[in-house]
């Protein structure tokens, strides 16, 4: 009896480490990237930054995705993504005209 009762003991929190093991041994949370090119754009212009602008904004839409209208949690953790992402990726273009670069990396984890 205390044999069977030691081998369940023992087999419970062999299982309870190997659960608990397992969101260290998960890989990252992948990260949604999309490529802004900027070749075919004027960036001295008005309407060259205009147009980059809107295609910054295009890419942040699509890495840090959408949520349901009813999660509103979700969907302020998208608003915020959009945010962050839109900033970094601003700051981004703001310095491809200084070292005549033209791709901006728009990246979010998600």
């Amino acid at each position: 009896m205390k044999k069977g009762l030691l081998i369940t003991i023992g087999s419970a929190l062999a299982t309870a480490a190997i659960l608990k093991a397992a969101p260290a041994l998960a890989e990252p949370v992948p990260q949604n990237v999309a490529i802004v090119h900027t070749t075919d754009l004027d960036l001295t212009s008005a309407t060259g930054r205009v147009e980059l602008d809107h295609r910054l904004v295009n890419a942040a839409y699509e890495v840090c995705g959408t949520a349901s209208a009813a999660d509103l949690a979700a969907k302020n953790a998208v608003r915020a993504c959009r945010a962050d992402v839109l900033a970094r990726a601003r700051t981004q273009s703001q310095q491809l005209a200084s070292r005549g670069a033209n791709v901006i990396e728009v990246a979010a984890r998600r």
